[in-house]
Protein backbone atom coordinates (compact mmCIF):
# COMPACT_ATOMS: atom_id res chain seq x y z
CA UNK A 1 0.00 0.00 0.00
CA UNK A 2 1.35 3.44 -0.92
CA UNK A 3 2.02 6.10 1.69
CA UNK A 4 -0.81 8.18 0.20
CA UNK A 5 -3.27 5.54 1.39
CA UNK A 6 -1.82 5.50 4.91
CA UNK A 7 -1.98 9.28 5.12
CA UNK A 8 -5.55 9.21 3.89
CA UNK A 9 -6.57 6.88 6.72
CA UNK A 10 -5.07 9.21 9.29
CA UNK A 11 -6.78 12.33 8.01
CA UNK A 12 -10.25 13.40 9.02
CA UNK A 13 -12.73 15.17 6.79
CA UNK A 14 -12.59 18.94 7.24
CA UNK A 15 -16.21 19.94 7.00
CA UNK A 16 -15.57 23.69 6.91
CA UNK A 17 -13.67 23.31 3.62
CA UNK A 18 -16.31 21.02 2.19
CA UNK A 19 -19.20 23.28 3.21
CA UNK A 20 -17.43 26.29 1.68
CA UNK A 21 -16.95 24.39 -1.58
CA UNK A 22 -20.59 23.33 -1.69
CA UNK A 23 -21.79 26.83 -0.77
CA UNK A 24 -19.78 28.45 -3.56
CA UNK A 25 -21.10 25.86 -6.01
CA UNK A 26 -24.68 26.54 -4.90
CA UNK A 27 -24.21 30.32 -5.22
CA UNK A 28 -22.79 30.00 -8.75
CA UNK A 29 -25.51 27.63 -9.96
CA UNK A 30 -28.27 29.56 -8.19
CA UNK A 31 -27.15 32.92 -9.58
CA UNK A 32 -26.94 31.57 -13.12
CA UNK A 33 -30.31 29.81 -12.82
CA UNK A 34 -32.10 32.89 -11.46
CA UNK A 35 -30.53 35.68 -13.55
CA UNK A 36 -28.88 33.89 -16.47
CA UNK A 37 -31.83 34.30 -18.84
CA UNK A 38 -32.14 38.00 -18.03
CA UNK A 39 -28.43 38.56 -18.68
CA UNK A 40 -28.58 36.63 -21.95
CA UNK A 41 -31.66 38.54 -23.13
CA UNK A 42 -29.95 41.83 -22.26
CA UNK A 43 -27.18 41.25 -24.78
CA UNK A 44 -27.12 43.86 -27.53
CA UNK A 45 -27.17 42.22 -30.95
CA UNK A 46 -25.33 43.66 -33.91
CA UNK A 47 -26.57 44.60 -37.35
CA UNK A 48 -25.88 41.15 -38.79
CA UNK A 49 -28.02 39.48 -36.10
CA UNK A 50 -31.08 41.69 -35.74
CA UNK A 51 -31.09 43.56 -39.04
CA UNK A 52 -31.04 47.28 -39.62
CA UNK A 53 -29.88 49.93 -42.03
CA UNK A 54 -26.53 50.84 -43.58
CA UNK A 55 -25.67 54.12 -45.33
CA UNK A 56 -22.44 55.21 -47.01
CA UNK A 57 -21.87 58.97 -47.28
CA UNK A 58 -19.41 60.87 -49.43
CA UNK A 59 -18.26 64.04 -47.70
CA UNK A 60 -17.06 67.31 -49.17
CA UNK A 61 -15.96 70.70 -47.76
CA UNK A 62 -18.63 73.28 -46.94
CA UNK A 63 -16.90 75.91 -49.05
CA UNK A 64 -14.12 76.17 -51.63
CA UNK A 65 -11.60 77.58 -49.18
CA UNK A 66 -11.97 74.66 -46.78
CA UNK A 67 -9.80 71.55 -47.07
CA UNK A 68 -11.03 68.07 -46.24
CA UNK A 69 -8.49 66.79 -43.72
CA UNK A 70 -8.36 63.72 -41.52
CA UNK A 71 -9.36 65.87 -38.56
CA UNK A 72 -12.32 67.27 -40.48
CA UNK A 73 -13.47 63.74 -41.25
CA UNK A 74 -13.12 62.80 -37.57
CA UNK A 75 -15.16 65.87 -36.56
CA UNK A 76 -17.86 64.92 -39.02
CA UNK A 77 -17.91 61.36 -37.67
CA UNK A 78 -18.21 62.67 -34.13
CA UNK A 79 -21.03 65.03 -35.10
CA UNK A 80 -22.90 62.18 -36.78
CA UNK A 81 -22.44 59.95 -33.75
CA UNK A 82 -23.70 62.76 -31.54
CA UNK A 83 -26.78 63.21 -33.73
CA UNK A 84 -27.58 59.49 -33.92
CA UNK A 85 -27.28 59.08 -30.15
CA UNK A 86 -29.57 62.04 -29.58
CA UNK A 87 -32.16 60.35 -31.78
CA UNK A 88 -32.17 57.34 -29.45
CA UNK A 89 -30.72 54.79 -31.88
CA UNK A 90 -28.77 52.28 -29.79
CA UNK A 91 -25.27 51.06 -30.60
CA UNK A 92 -24.63 52.89 -33.89
CA UNK A 93 -21.53 52.00 -35.90
CA UNK A 94 -20.13 55.15 -37.49
CA UNK A 95 -16.74 54.81 -39.14
CA UNK A 96 -14.64 56.95 -41.48
CA UNK A 97 -13.46 55.12 -44.60
CA UNK A 98 -10.64 56.33 -46.79
CA UNK A 99 -10.25 60.09 -47.15
CA UNK A 100 -13.79 61.22 -47.96
CA UNK A 101 -16.38 58.64 -46.85
CA UNK A 102 -18.33 57.79 -43.71
CA UNK A 103 -20.24 54.55 -43.22
CA UNK A 104 -23.17 54.47 -40.80
CA UNK A 105 -24.69 51.21 -39.56
CA UNK A 106 -27.84 51.32 -37.46
CA UNK A 107 -28.98 48.05 -35.91
CA UNK A 108 -32.66 47.49 -35.19
CA UNK A 109 -33.89 50.45 -37.23
CA UNK A 110 -37.42 49.94 -38.56
CA UNK A 111 -38.27 53.39 -39.95
CA UNK A 112 -35.42 53.70 -42.45
CA UNK A 113 -36.71 56.82 -44.21
CA UNK A 114 -36.90 58.71 -40.92
CA UNK A 115 -33.39 57.58 -40.00
CA UNK A 116 -32.02 58.60 -43.41
CA UNK A 117 -33.77 61.95 -43.27
CA UNK A 118 -32.55 62.83 -39.79
CA UNK A 119 -28.98 61.59 -40.18
CA UNK A 120 -28.26 62.85 -43.67
CA UNK A 121 -29.97 66.20 -43.31
CA UNK A 122 -27.42 69.07 -43.52
CA UNK A 123 -26.92 70.89 -40.25
CA UNK A 124 -25.55 74.37 -41.05
CA UNK A 125 -27.91 75.91 -38.54
CA UNK A 126 -28.98 79.56 -38.89
CA UNK A 127 -31.70 81.82 -37.48
CA UNK A 128 -33.00 84.30 -40.08
CA UNK A 129 -35.52 87.10 -40.45
CA UNK A 130 -38.28 87.17 -43.06
CA UNK A 131 -35.90 88.62 -45.65
CA UNK A 132 -33.34 85.85 -45.18
CA UNK A 133 -30.87 87.89 -43.13
CA UNK A 134 -28.93 85.73 -40.66
CA UNK A 135 -29.61 86.89 -37.13
CA UNK A 136 -27.94 84.12 -35.13
CA UNK A 137 -25.89 80.97 -35.78
CA UNK A 138 -26.26 77.43 -34.50
CA UNK A 139 -23.16 78.07 -32.39
CA UNK A 140 -25.19 80.59 -30.39
CA UNK A 141 -27.20 77.72 -28.90
CA UNK A 142 -25.97 76.38 -25.58
CA UNK A 143 -24.67 72.82 -25.54
CA UNK A 144 -27.69 70.50 -25.53
CA UNK A 145 -29.73 73.70 -25.40
CA UNK A 146 -32.72 72.28 -27.30
CA UNK A 147 -35.13 69.91 -25.56
CA UNK A 148 -38.35 68.33 -26.77
CA UNK A 149 -40.76 68.30 -23.83
CA UNK A 150 -44.39 68.68 -22.85
CA UNK A 151 -45.35 72.16 -21.72
CA UNK A 152 -45.99 72.12 -17.97
CA UNK A 153 -49.15 74.21 -18.31
CA UNK A 154 -50.76 73.17 -21.61
CA UNK A 155 -49.28 69.66 -21.81
CA UNK A 156 -48.60 70.30 -25.50
CA UNK A 157 -45.33 69.24 -27.17
CA UNK A 158 -42.84 72.09 -27.44
CA UNK A 159 -39.12 72.63 -28.06
CA UNK A 160 -37.27 74.73 -25.49
CA UNK A 161 -34.15 76.63 -26.54
CA UNK A 162 -31.36 77.95 -24.33
CA UNK A 163 -28.94 80.48 -25.87
CA UNK A 164 -25.42 81.21 -24.66
CA UNK A 165 -25.69 85.01 -24.84
CA UNK A 166 -28.99 86.08 -23.26
CA UNK A 167 -28.43 89.77 -24.13
CA UNK A 168 -27.79 89.05 -27.81
CA UNK A 169 -30.96 86.97 -28.03
CA UNK A 170 -32.92 89.65 -26.12
CA UNK A 171 -31.79 92.30 -28.61
CA UNK A 172 -32.92 90.14 -31.52
CA UNK A 173 -36.34 89.44 -30.00
CA UNK A 174 -36.82 93.13 -29.19
CA UNK A 175 -36.00 94.25 -32.73
CA UNK A 176 -38.08 91.59 -34.47
CA UNK A 177 -41.00 91.27 -32.07
CA UNK A 178 -44.17 90.14 -33.86
CA UNK A 179 -42.14 88.77 -36.76
CA UNK A 180 -41.13 85.17 -37.58
CA UNK A 181 -37.58 84.05 -36.92
CA UNK A 182 -37.00 81.20 -39.33
CA UNK A 183 -34.67 78.32 -38.44
CA UNK A 184 -32.79 76.91 -41.41
CA UNK A 185 -30.57 73.90 -41.88
CA UNK A 186 -28.48 75.07 -44.79
CA UNK A 187 -31.15 76.35 -47.19
CA UNK A 188 -33.97 74.17 -45.89
CA UNK A 189 -36.57 75.75 -43.66
CA UNK A 190 -37.18 73.71 -40.53
CA UNK A 191 -39.61 75.92 -38.66
CA UNK A 192 -40.49 79.62 -38.40
CA UNK A 193 -41.77 80.50 -34.92
CA UNK A 194 -43.11 84.01 -34.37
CA UNK A 195 -41.44 86.18 -31.72
CA UNK A 196 -44.36 87.05 -29.46
CA UNK A 197 -42.48 89.09 -26.86
CA UNK A 198 -39.05 90.23 -25.75
CA UNK A 199 -37.14 87.34 -24.16
CA UNK A 200 -34.49 88.65 -21.75
CA UNK A 201 -33.60 85.31 -20.15
CA UNK A 202 -32.12 83.64 -23.23
CA UNK A 203 -34.66 80.83 -22.97
CA UNK A 204 -37.22 80.46 -25.78
CA UNK A 205 -39.94 78.01 -26.63
CA UNK A 206 -41.15 76.73 -30.01
CA UNK A 207 -44.66 75.34 -30.13
CA UNK A 208 -46.78 73.89 -32.93
CA UNK A 209 -45.34 70.35 -32.96
CA UNK A 210 -47.86 67.61 -33.68
CA UNK A 211 -46.53 65.21 -31.05
CA UNK A 212 -43.69 64.76 -28.58
CA UNK A 213 -41.68 62.67 -31.04
CA UNK A 214 -41.69 65.51 -33.57
CA UNK A 215 -40.55 67.89 -30.84
CA UNK A 216 -37.72 65.57 -29.83
CA UNK A 217 -36.64 65.10 -33.44
CA UNK A 218 -36.43 68.85 -33.96
CA UNK A 219 -34.51 69.30 -30.70
CA UNK A 220 -32.10 66.53 -31.68
CA UNK A 221 -31.31 68.16 -35.02
CA UNK A 222 -30.75 71.55 -33.37
CA UNK A 223 -28.49 70.05 -30.70
CA UNK A 224 -26.39 68.22 -33.26
CA UNK A 225 -25.05 71.56 -34.41
CA UNK A 226 -23.43 72.23 -37.75
CA UNK A 227 -21.58 69.44 -39.46
CA UNK A 228 -18.12 70.57 -40.64
CA UNK A 229 -18.77 69.02 -44.10
CA UNK A 230 -21.44 68.43 -46.71
CA UNK A 231 -22.62 64.85 -47.09
CA UNK A 232 -23.99 63.03 -50.10
CA UNK A 233 -25.53 59.59 -49.82
CA UNK A 234 -23.87 57.26 -52.32
CA UNK A 235 -25.05 53.89 -51.05
CA UNK A 236 -27.65 52.47 -48.71
CA UNK A 237 -28.95 49.01 -47.99
CA UNK A 238 -31.37 47.26 -45.70
CA UNK A 239 -29.97 44.33 -43.74
CA UNK A 240 -32.61 41.72 -42.99
CA UNK A 241 -32.63 40.03 -39.60
CA UNK A 242 -33.88 36.65 -40.86
CA UNK A 243 -30.46 35.35 -41.89
CA UNK A 244 -28.94 36.77 -38.74
CA UNK A 245 -31.56 35.17 -36.52
CA UNK A 246 -31.05 31.80 -38.17
CA UNK A 247 -27.30 32.14 -37.84
CA UNK A 248 -27.67 33.20 -34.21
CA UNK A 249 -29.94 30.25 -33.45
CA UNK A 250 -27.57 27.80 -35.15
CA UNK A 251 -24.57 29.35 -33.45
CA UNK A 252 -26.16 29.21 -30.01
CA UNK A 253 -27.27 25.60 -30.52
CA UNK A 254 -23.80 24.60 -31.72
CA UNK A 255 -22.25 26.37 -28.74
CA UNK A 256 -24.58 24.65 -26.25
CA UNK A 257 -24.00 21.20 -27.76
CA UNK A 258 -20.25 21.71 -27.89
CA UNK A 259 -20.16 22.99 -24.32
CA UNK A 260 -22.17 20.03 -23.03
CA UNK A 261 -19.82 17.58 -24.80
CA UNK A 262 -16.80 19.33 -23.34
CA UNK A 263 -18.30 19.30 -19.83
CA UNK A 264 -19.07 15.59 -20.05
CA UNK A 265 -15.55 14.85 -21.27
CA UNK A 266 -14.04 16.85 -18.40
CA UNK A 267 -16.12 15.02 -15.80
CA UNK A 268 -15.44 11.54 -17.22
CA UNK A 269 -11.73 12.04 -17.80
CA UNK A 270 -10.70 14.30 -14.89
CA UNK A 271 -13.35 13.32 -12.28
CA UNK A 272 -13.34 15.84 -9.39
CA UNK A 273 -11.18 18.40 -11.24
CA UNK A 274 -13.56 17.98 -14.16
CA UNK A 275 -16.56 18.82 -11.96
CA UNK A 276 -14.77 21.93 -10.72
CA UNK A 277 -13.97 22.86 -14.32
CA UNK A 278 -17.68 22.63 -15.13
CA UNK A 279 -18.53 24.99 -12.26
CA UNK A 280 -15.93 27.56 -13.32
CA UNK A 281 -16.95 27.24 -16.97
CA UNK A 282 -20.57 28.03 -16.13
CA UNK A 283 -19.36 31.03 -14.10
CA UNK A 284 -17.14 32.04 -17.03
CA UNK A 285 -20.01 32.08 -19.55
CA UNK A 286 -22.25 34.02 -17.16
CA UNK A 287 -19.60 36.61 -16.25
CA UNK A 288 -18.55 37.11 -19.88
CA UNK A 289 -22.14 37.90 -20.89
CA UNK A 290 -22.57 40.16 -17.86
CA UNK A 291 -19.35 42.11 -18.47
CA UNK A 292 -20.20 42.45 -22.14
CA UNK A 293 -23.61 43.90 -21.26
CA UNK A 294 -22.16 46.29 -18.68
CA UNK A 295 -19.63 47.55 -21.22
CA UNK A 296 -22.37 48.05 -23.79
CA UNK A 297 -20.55 45.83 -26.29
CA UNK A 298 -22.50 44.66 -29.34
CA UNK A 299 -22.57 40.94 -30.11
CA UNK A 300 -22.08 40.06 -33.78
CA UNK A 301 -21.55 36.77 -35.63
CA UNK A 302 -17.74 37.14 -35.33
CA UNK A 303 -18.33 37.90 -31.65
CA UNK A 304 -20.16 34.59 -31.24
CA UNK A 305 -17.17 32.84 -32.82
CA UNK A 306 -14.86 34.59 -30.34
CA UNK A 307 -17.20 33.64 -27.49
CA UNK A 308 -17.04 29.95 -28.40
CA UNK A 309 -13.28 30.16 -28.93
CA UNK A 310 -13.00 31.70 -25.47
CA UNK A 311 -14.83 28.70 -23.97
CA UNK A 312 -12.26 26.42 -25.56
CA UNK A 313 -9.40 28.52 -24.19
CA UNK A 314 -10.93 28.50 -20.70
CA UNK A 315 -11.22 24.71 -20.79
CA UNK A 316 -7.68 24.46 -22.14
CA UNK A 317 -6.37 26.40 -19.13
CA UNK A 318 -8.04 23.88 -16.82
CA UNK A 319 -6.67 20.92 -18.78
CA UNK A 320 -3.11 22.24 -18.61
CA UNK A 321 -3.34 22.59 -14.84
CA UNK A 322 -5.05 19.23 -14.27
CA UNK A 323 -2.55 17.33 -16.39
CA UNK A 324 0.30 18.83 -14.36
CA UNK A 325 -1.46 17.84 -11.15
CA UNK A 326 -1.87 14.27 -12.44
CA UNK A 327 1.85 14.12 -13.28
CA UNK A 328 2.73 15.27 -9.78
CA UNK A 329 0.42 12.64 -8.25
CA UNK A 330 2.01 9.91 -10.38
CA UNK A 331 5.41 11.00 -9.09
CA UNK A 332 4.27 10.09 -5.56
CA UNK A 333 3.58 13.51 -4.08
CA UNK A 334 0.74 14.14 -1.66
CA UNK A 335 -2.48 15.61 -2.97
CA UNK A 336 -1.80 19.08 -1.56
CA UNK A 337 1.81 19.09 -2.81
CA UNK A 338 0.66 17.91 -6.25
CA UNK A 339 -1.90 20.70 -6.36
CA UNK A 340 0.66 23.35 -5.43
CA UNK A 341 3.32 22.11 -7.83
CA UNK A 342 0.88 21.52 -10.70
CA UNK A 343 -0.70 24.95 -10.30
CA UNK A 344 2.65 26.71 -10.16
CA UNK A 345 4.19 24.93 -13.13
CA UNK A 346 1.13 25.32 -15.35
CA UNK A 347 0.66 29.01 -14.64
CA UNK A 348 3.52 30.22 -16.87
CA UNK A 349 2.24 28.16 -19.81
CA UNK A 350 -1.29 29.51 -19.40
CA UNK A 351 -0.08 33.11 -19.07
CA UNK A 352 2.12 32.82 -22.17
CA UNK A 353 -0.78 31.52 -24.26
CA UNK A 354 -3.21 34.17 -22.99
CA UNK A 355 -0.81 37.10 -23.34
CA UNK A 356 -0.01 36.01 -26.91
CA UNK A 357 -3.73 35.84 -27.72
CA UNK A 358 -4.34 39.29 -26.21
CA UNK A 359 -1.53 40.79 -28.30
CA UNK A 360 -2.97 39.22 -31.46
CA UNK A 361 -6.43 40.53 -30.54
CA UNK A 362 -5.09 44.05 -30.02
CA UNK A 363 -3.51 43.95 -33.48
CA UNK A 364 -6.82 42.79 -34.97
CA UNK A 365 -8.66 45.56 -33.14
CA UNK A 366 -6.24 48.25 -34.34
CA UNK A 367 -6.10 47.25 -38.00
CA UNK A 368 -9.42 45.42 -38.48
CA UNK A 369 -12.85 46.55 -39.63
CA UNK A 370 -15.84 46.82 -37.29
CA UNK A 371 -16.66 43.08 -37.54
CA UNK A 372 -13.05 42.10 -36.82
CA UNK A 373 -12.93 44.56 -33.95
CA UNK A 374 -16.00 42.93 -32.43
CA UNK A 375 -14.24 39.57 -32.60
CA UNK A 376 -11.14 41.05 -30.97
CA UNK A 377 -13.06 42.75 -28.15
CA UNK A 378 -14.99 39.61 -27.21
CA UNK A 379 -11.81 37.52 -27.34
CA UNK A 380 -9.94 39.92 -25.05
CA UNK A 381 -12.86 39.95 -22.62
CA UNK A 382 -13.04 36.15 -22.68
CA UNK A 383 -9.34 35.83 -21.87
CA UNK A 384 -9.58 38.23 -18.94
CA UNK A 385 -12.67 36.51 -17.54
CA UNK A 386 -11.11 33.06 -18.01
CA UNK A 387 -8.09 34.18 -15.97
CA UNK A 388 -10.50 34.97 -13.13
CA UNK A 389 -12.59 31.80 -13.38
CA UNK A 390 -10.60 29.05 -15.10
CA UNK A 391 -7.29 29.98 -13.48
CA UNK A 392 -7.86 31.71 -10.13
CA UNK A 393 -11.31 30.21 -9.52
CA UNK A 394 -10.31 26.65 -10.37
CA UNK A 395 -7.24 26.81 -8.14
CA UNK A 396 -9.30 28.10 -5.22
CA UNK A 397 -11.98 25.43 -5.55
CA UNK A 398 -9.40 22.69 -6.06
CA UNK A 399 -7.66 23.83 -2.91
CA UNK A 400 -10.92 23.53 -0.98
CA UNK A 401 -11.59 20.06 -2.42
CA UNK A 402 -8.14 18.75 -1.56
CA UNK A 403 -8.03 20.28 1.91
CA UNK A 404 -11.45 18.85 2.75
CA UNK A 405 -9.79 15.38 2.70
CA UNK A 406 -12.97 13.86 1.23
CA UNK A 407 -11.54 13.36 -2.24
CA UNK A 408 -8.13 12.00 -1.35
CA UNK A 409 -8.08 9.01 -3.65
CA UNK A 410 -6.10 8.80 -6.89
CA UNK A 411 -9.20 7.73 -8.81
CA UNK A 412 -10.91 11.02 -8.00
CA UNK A 413 -8.26 12.74 -10.13
CA UNK A 414 -8.17 10.27 -12.99
CA UNK A 415 -4.97 8.61 -11.75
CA UNK A 416 -4.60 4.86 -11.38
CA UNK A 417 -2.89 3.60 -8.24
CA UNK A 418 -0.56 1.34 -10.20
CA UNK A 419 0.82 4.42 -11.99
CA UNK A 420 1.92 6.10 -8.77
CA UNK A 421 5.63 5.83 -8.04
CA UNK A 422 6.84 5.57 -4.46
CA UNK A 423 9.10 8.31 -3.14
Amino acid sequence: MYWLKKEELREMIKWSRLVTLLLITAVVIGTVALTGKKVAMGTTLGLDLRGGFEILYEVAPLNENQKLTTQTLKDATKALDNRVNKLGIAEPEIQAEGTNRIRVRLAGVTDQERARDLIGKPANLTFRDKDGKILMQGSDLAENGAQGVLDSQTQQPVVTLQFKDAKKFADVTQKYIGQPMAIFLDDQLVTAPVIKSVIPSGTAQIDGQKNIQEAKDLAAILNAGALPVKMKEVFSTSVGAKLGQEALKNGVEAGIIGTIIVLLFMIVYYRIPGVIACITLVAYIYLLLLVQNLMGATLTLPGIAAFILGIGMAVDANIIMYERIKEELRSGKSYLSALRAGSKRSLSTILDANVTSIIASLVLFYFGSSAIRGFAVILILSIIVSMITAVAGSRFLMNLAVRSNLFNKPGYYGVKERDIREL
